[in-house]
């Protein structure tokens, strides 16, 4: 950035902290938002972006070489006419970047010159084109082939992490509702909810909030459906970025008694996986002595920096108490260990 664009913007933070700065006012007559005419102009050098953010995110890609990346293991077309995979590609995440919802809104991506002229394109694939590049993806490897190729590239960003990163990898499972309206989608299904939907399984790294696979099923399909396969490809990745120690997080459904073993012989691997509450399981919470029990204290959500706020009145707990409905309020939590061995697993 030269150095004359950082003195226009340090003299615009110094115009709007001295029009914040606190200060005695006296009575006004008048209303703060007071424009009477307000006029538009259009530049001939200068154009203005709703989505600012778009040059930055593509020089981010380019530095981490995906671009690249992208065309060399993804090959779905037979020429290049004017488009490389990774420009398809690229388009359509940046035009979620840029508040798309659909295909069709790229018509709005390729219409707007300031974006086009960010991301240094003379043009950019229309809807159709886009479309037509989606459909060529035939089957499940060459999606999960993409999905590596995102995951190479994200290796060489966490190189550039402090050391203390690499401690301890969080990987997070979780299956999630998508609804949809159309009538000719494929692969679609009714839910457990009754909703024409897909159910998409979402393995992310918790350290980074950043997904590393997603795969989309049915929605009539499991929560846990092909999370152990890709849970093993998580682990693999985290242990080629060099972390130390991976924990996986699941609930109920993510319980893969057909894996445990096998994570645990590995020695670096941690697995918190929520345990269905049957009745066997509840007898034998049950039957524990009462010194095995403590009270859990959970650590609170933020720091108090000056004064802790006094809390508004519960209005939702109100209404109950009003109606006569039983009203749930939690008094503690108290939390016990003791051994369990699943019925797939050869140890405890």
């Amino acid at each position: 950035m030269k150095h004359s664009t950082h003195q226009k913007l340090a003299r615009r933070k110094r115009r709007i902290q001295r029009r914040l700065t606190r200060r005695r006012w006296s009575h006004q007559r008048r209303p703060m938002l007071a424009a009477a005419n307000v006029r538009y102009g259009a530049g001939d050098r200068a154009v203005a972006l709703a989505a600012g953010g778009i040059g930055a995110a593509h020089l981010l890609v380019r530095n981490i070489g995906l671009p690249r990346l992208i065309d060399d293991n993804i090959r779905l077309l037979k020429r290049h006419l004017p488009y490389l995979e990774s420009d398809h590609v690229l388009n359509i995440a940046y035009n979620v970047l840029a508040g798309g919802t659909c295909l069709e809104d790229l018509e709005l991506r390729r219409n707007d010159e300031a974006f086009l002229n960010a991301l240094g394109a003379k043009i950019i694939p229309d809807p159709t084109t886009a479309g037509d590049f989606c459909r060529r993806f035939q089957n499940d490897q060459q999606v999960l082939r993409l999905m590596e190729t995102f995951n190479e590239a994200r290796l060489k960003v966490w190189k550039q992490q402090p050391a203390e990163f690499f401690d301890r990898a969080l990987v997070d499972a979780d299956g999630t509702i998508a609804p949809t309206f159309g009538e000719c989608k494929q692969g679609m299904n009714i839910s457990y909810d009754g909703q024409w939907s897909y159910h998409p399984l979402l393995i992310s790294l918790a350290n980074t909030k950043g997904p590393l696979y997603l795969v989309n099923r049915p929605g009539n399909r499991p929560s846990h459906e092909q999370a152990d396969d890709y849970l093993d490809r998580a682990v693999n990745l985290c242990r080629r970025a060099g972390f130390k120690h991976v924990v996986l997080r699941g609930d109920t459904d993510f319980m893969q008694t057909w894996k445990l073993d096998g994570w645990d012989a590995g020695g670096d691997v941690t697995f918190y996986f929520g345990a269905d509450a049957r009745k066997p399981m509840i007898a034998r919470a049950e039957a524990l002595p009462e010194s095995a029990w403590r009270r859990l204290e959970r650590p609170a959500r933020y720091q108090v920096q000056t004064q802790e706020r006094r809390k508004p009145p519960n209005v939702k707990e109100q209404i109950v108490r009003e109606k006569g409905f039983k009203n749930f309020v939690l008094q503690w939590e108290d939390v016990a260990e003791f051994e369990h061995r699943p019925d797939l697993c050869k140890q405890s």
